[in-house]
């Protein structure tokens, strides 16, 4: 099914993390991950599709199958035109928050995933790119 090699979903409620959820387990285990990486892959853009609404309103998740060698993974962007992150390097130490949340966010994504990159700018916005391999 070529929507399951790439695609892209609004972010701007909880519905859409829902559906996010959704189609993540679905292409995630016609790929053959394991359970437990379904589940970090989920729970890590949950953390950061739930940062989008909060902090941004909306944007937008977009997912691509990628193969390099023998290698298949997935790779998942989240880009938001919300107020951006003036501190990257504080906001991925573990227990930073901005808002009422336990601080675990993009500390925790880090740890569930295989890379993890932020580019952000103070009043233009935040991409975040995670990608997780599969493994053998």
């Amino acid at each position: 099914m070529n929507s399951e090699i790439k695609g892209e979903i609004e972010i701007n409620n909880e519905t859409a993390l829902v559906r996010i959820r959704r189609i993540l387990r679905k292409i995630t285990e016609t790929m053959g991950f394991r359970t437990t990486d379904i589940t970090r892959i989920i729970t890590a853009a949950s953390e950061l599709g739930r940062n989008i609404v909060i902090y941004a309103k909306n944007g937008v998740m977009t997912w691509n199958i990628l193969t390099h060698n023998d290698e298949k993974g997935i790779q998942l962007d989240f880009k938001d035109n919300g107020p951006g992150i003036s501190d990257i390097e504080n906001a991925m130490k573990p227990g930073f928050s901005t808002g009422n949340g336990q601080g675990m966010g993009l500390s925790g994504v880090k740890r569930l995933m295989d890379e993890m990159k932020i580019t952000s700018e103070v009043g233009k916005g935040t991409t975040i790119i995670i990608k997780k391999w599969l493994k053998s």
